[in-house]
């Protein structure tokens, strides 16, 4: 089943994969060298991710024993919600560079999905007294955008 799986995301995203059984020599070696830089920047996610865990305790502790004691202002609450999305989206990120490393296939539907996500944690952490309405209306183009890509891709799969 996942044999299946990992032929039709082969079969979806074709022109994303990357051969290490390329007949140019020259070619197979930097794909070589492409997937060690790829499992050094795995190494460098994971860091960044608990280094994200880290930074969220520390702002919920920092928010929680300022007074007023034990509550939060929704300031506070979004400024959490902004660090916890921006952990997810390094989860994510890694799941990328995973995938890539088991498979040699750029998944495409997970950047989408990626991509939406951090957008998202965007929109959510909006300040409505600081931005303007084009930017506004660019975020929603984006998102609009971001979101049809991603229909389209899991429609044809």
């Amino acid at each position: 089943m996942e044999e299946d799986d990992d032929l039709a995301r082969q079969e979806l995203e074709s022109g994303h994969e990357f051969n290490l059984e390329h007949e140019d020599r020259t070619i197979r070696f930097l794909h070589k060298i492409i997937r060690i830089a790829v499992k050094i920047l795995a190494v460098l996610m994971v860091l960044v991710i608990v280094w994200g865990i880290a930074d969220v305790i520390y702002i919920l502790y920092q928010r929680l024993v300022q007074p007023p004691f034990m509550l939060l202002q929704i300031n506070d609450i979004l400024a959490t919600f902004g660090a916890f999305l921006a952990v997810l989206i390094a989860i994510e990120i890694f799941i990328n560079i995973r995938m890539y490393l088991s498979t040699n296939v750029l998944p495409v539907r997970l950047v989408i999905a990626t991509a939406l996500m951090a957008i998202a944690r965007k929109v959510i952490i909006f300040d409505f007294e600081y931005i303007t309405p084009p930017f506004i209306y660019g975020t929603a183009a984006v998102v609009l955008a971001l979101g049809l890509t991603y229909w389209l891709i899991t429609k044809r799969a």
